[in-house]
């Protein structure tokens, strides 16, 4: 019996330290190793691993995104800030031939005494510009003898007249009015007969 005492103790042995048959077939407490998981659990930091490197795209996508929205925002604003500020440029530059007619006008009334010749330049340089106006869409409101109408003339004052025809009617014009297409951009000045 002394024999299987010390055979029972060298099994002992040998598992602790690796040698015998039980050696094998032990666990060695410093490793966990889960036979059944281990393939899932590297599947899993994989897993992770993908998600992680896709959100970091997903977040890189939103920050330029972000970014490129600002400056889309920030470049319709300066094109709009231009668009208020510029706006009448065309006109302005289509105005500046009537300017130099102005100009040269003036140059030429200290030479001349004619005053038919001075009247005949002033109405070509107002001939000019009338028909610029018109050609940027602005007409002149005709009112003398037309209704009174509230949507086209501003009354300035109320005049007697003894033609019953006349009562209600435009009797004079003080201002006149202009529309640029459809639209009233000043109202007649007008004086109503009553």
């Amino acid at each position: 019996m002394v024999k299987k005492k010390t055979t029972g103790k060298r099994q002992k042995e040998g598992v602790k330290t690796g040698k015998g048959k039980a050696a094998g077939k032990e666990k060695d407490p410093g490793i966990p190793v889960d036979k059944g998981n281990a393939g899932e659990t590297v599947t899993e930091d994989a897993d992770v691993a993908v998600l992680e490197e896709k959100l970091r795209e997903t977040e890189n996508k939103y920050l330029r995104l972000a970014a490129e929205f600002d400056n889309y925002r920030k470049r319709t604003l300066k094109e709009k800030s231009d668009l208020v500020r510029f706006a009448g440029e065309d006109i302005l530059t289509g105005l500046l031939p009537v300017m130099d007619d102005f100009d040269r006008a003036l140059q030429n009334l200290d030479g001349t005494n004619e005053i038919g010749a001075i009247k005949k330049g002033v109405e070509l340089i107002y001939t000019k510009l009338k028909d610029y106006l018109r050609r940027k869409g602005v007409k002149e409101i005709e009112a003398l003898g037309d209704e009174f109408n509230t949507d086209m003339h501003e009354a300035v004052t109320k005049f007697p007249v003894d033609d019953k025809k006349k009562k209600g009617r435009i009797v004079d014009v003080i201002e006149k009015g202009y529309m640029l297409h459809d639209k009233v951009i000043r109202y007649a000045k007008v004086v109503v007969g009553e």
